[in-house]
């Protein structure tokens, strides 16, 4: 059989909940419904960190960022990490090396130092975002331009406060929902990929086509006859929303106060905005498939459906993404379509997958062999119908904050989620009677011997993936367990 040819379309901020039936942020995507009954659903695909660029490297790598070296915002003044560590090999490349022909359009976001033209893709319009670095920025120093918006704008705080807005004196006020009819110029982005599609010569080399839609990202700008989908009446918060996070950190409660600007009706008119994002995202990507149905290249071709990270959506409170570790702003669709190579389409499987385990899944489904290291493992058995036996039963987070704040880690089995926060006291969740991750129980004793398993779990994971977030100075060595347990056996 041919090497086929792989279409990757990734979303940015979207829940993975918002293409699953009977999940409470279920949104209307009927592109995406029959897409998933001719794929694998992985119901349980979590990315690495809360954050763009983090998470959007360990998709291109298979590394977390303790390896591949992109902690947070590469493009901003203040950014602790500007591009990937030297040496770190991005699947592009091996694609490129092995044969295929290369199509980048719109959002790169993993360096900003290199585009995505150094590393195997031919890109011809990749900035077509309102959040991306402009051609000519790619300068490994800090950027003047970050005062420039305020400076230029006026960041007084006005006398009253309008529909979904919140207001920060000296920041600027911020509108968190509204009307747009091309948010983020992702219509742009997919023309482009359907003219890639519909114009490239029809040969014997293979194609990998990516796709970096912006939506569902906030401030949530959608155009109006997809909000016209969804009625107010219908939506409903989420049941930890009246969670005040009074046990857990600090700064979980500061990003809430800023949210608490929202009536309650303005959060389920926020939920309401994101799900008609994510419908206009369907609509998009409905176009793609009929591009490639319309080419005649379906049955020889791989798509993947996913995003970088998740939203909170009103969740204790919260919206956008961020340092609180709860599982929202984790959970991604992971969707897999393979005509032919897929045993009984229209399955889901609920195993733990990764971010990290796209890139030796597409290398595999290339049939380009590698003797690198990854963190991730290849999905091709599980669209074959099975379940590798030693498959990972935790999924594992790491995140040096946003630039501003916070060293934080955290391992997650079915059962128990732990969360090491360097900069505030730890979390403990029993999944199992608490989903919604409300009730903390570190600081509970019966508890204690459940808290030092989970964390003998992580350091073991941070020790195995090069992690540097261990540090034995008596101001900063504050776990409760600290990394030497590995070791204490």
């Amino acid at each position: 059989m041919a090497r086929p040819n792989i279409l990757i379309v990734m979303t940015d901020q979207q829940r993975g909940g918002t293409v699953l039936p009977g999940s409470p942020v279920k949104a209307l995507t009927p592109h995406l419904d029959r897409f998933r009954a001719e794929s694998v659903t992985f119901t349980r695909a979590f990315c690495p960190s809360p954050h763009c660029c983090p998470s959007r490297a360990t998709f291109f790598s298979g590394l977390y960022p303790s390896e591949h070296g992109v902690w947070n915002n590469v493009n901003v003044g203040n950014t602790l990490s500007r591009g990937l560590n030297d040496g770190v090999r991005l699947w592009s490349e091996d694609l490129r090396e092995a044969g295929y022909r290369m199509h980048f359009a719109g959002k790169w976001h993993v360096s900003a130092e290199e585009s995505p033209n150094e590393r195997g893709w031919d890109s011809t319009r990749p900035f077509r975002n309102q959040f991306e670095m402009k051609p000519g920025m790619w300068r490994n120093e800090p950027q003047p331009y970050e005062w420039d918006r305020y400076s230029a704008a006026n960041a007084g705080r006005p006398a009253t406060r309008g529909e979904g807005q919140i207001l920060r004196e000296g920041y600027g006020t911020y509108t968190h929902y509204g009307e747009k009819e091309n948010p983020f110029n992702d219509r742009q982005v997919t023309d482009d990929a359907i003219q890639t599609l519909r114009s490239r010569p029809q040969g014997e080399e293979p194609w990998c086509q990516y796709v970096g839609l912006l939506g569902p990202h906030d401030p949530y700008f959608v155009p109006q006859r997809f909000l016209d989908l969804y009625d107010l009446d219908d939506i409903e918060l989420p049941a930890n929303y009246t969670d005040r996070m009074q046990d857990k950190p600090a700064l979980y409660r500061r990003t809430r106060d800023r949210f608490d600007q929202l009536s309650e009706r303005e959060h389920r008119e926020s939920i309401r905005h994101y799900l008609a994002f994510c419908s206009y995202l369907d609509s998009l990507f409905g176009d793609i498939l009929q591009a490639l149905d319309e080419t005649g290249q379906r049955e020889n071709t791989l798509v993947v459906y996913c995003s970088d990270h998740g939203d909170y959506t009103a969740e204790h409170g919260l919206w956008c993404k961020g340092l609180p570790c709860f599982q929202a702003a984790y959970h991604v669709p992971a969707i897999v379509r393979w005509p032919g190579r897929v045993e009984n389409p229209g399955r889901d499987v609920d195993a733990f997958v990764s971010l990290a385990d796209f890139a030796p899944t597409v290398l595999a489904a290339a049939e380009v062999a590698t003797e690198r290291r990854f963190a991730g493992a290849s999905l091709l058995p599980f669209l074959a119908g099975e379940a590798p036996a030693d498959w990972r039963d935790a999924v594992f987070t790491q995140s040096n904050g946003n630039e501003l704040y916070g060293i934080q880690r955290s391992v997650m089995t079915r059962e128990w989620k732990y969360v090491y926060n360097g900069f505030d006291y730890d979390e403990l969740y029993d999944l199992t009677a608490d989903p919604g991750e409300t009730v903390n129980l570190a600081t509970s004793p019966e508890h204690k011997p459940i808290l030092r398993a989970m964390a003998k779990r992580l350091w073991q994971f941070a020790h195995d993936n090069r992690d540097t977030a261990v540090n034995s100075y008596i101001m900063v060595a504050l776990a409760e367990y600290g990394p030497a347990i590995i070791c204490a056996e």
